[in-house]
């Protein structure tokens, strides 16, 4: 496990991140995640700690309202958000981190657009188990 440092784009939200050094990232289809481009990895929630930007965090939530989707009301960027597949852990996203990972990234689709189905056929649930 390595420390990941990261923020939206004018850096008035920052956060850390403990996940592993070789990162399997999700580049799900839905209609929210594919307009925005929302490649993440998943940590539980106990590996998160926003170190900044509390006070500028406003959320968004459709469909099922169980996803909680979190943007900088100064720069618009979301950084991170309590997936639908995780509500006990965060979807950080890749770009979000200011420095490389150490090892590699993996991506793996998932079809959200199918996401009940996807998500009984996938492992996604693990990742924000400790």
């Amino acid at each position: 496990m390595v420390k990941y440092y990261g923020g939206c784009h004018c850096k008035a939200v920052t956060f850390e991140v403990e996940a592993p050094s070789d990162l399997i990232v999700f580049r799900c289809n839905c209609s929210l995640c594919h307009i925005k481009q929302n490649h993440h990895f998943i940590v539980p929630e106990n590996c998160f700690t926003l170190l900044s930007g509390h006070d500028v965090l406003t959320e968004y939530r459709f469909n099922t309202r169980i996803a909680v989707h979190l943007f900088c009301k100064i720069c618009g960027v979301q950084s991170f958000y309590r997936p639908r597949s995780n509500p006990n852990g965060y979807g950080v996203n890749v770009y979000s981190i200011d420095t490389t990972p150490a090892g590699t990234i993996t991506y793996e689709d998932f079809d959200g657009q199918n996401w009940e189905i996807a998500k009984d056929s996938s492992d996604i649930e693990k990742y924000s188990k400790n």
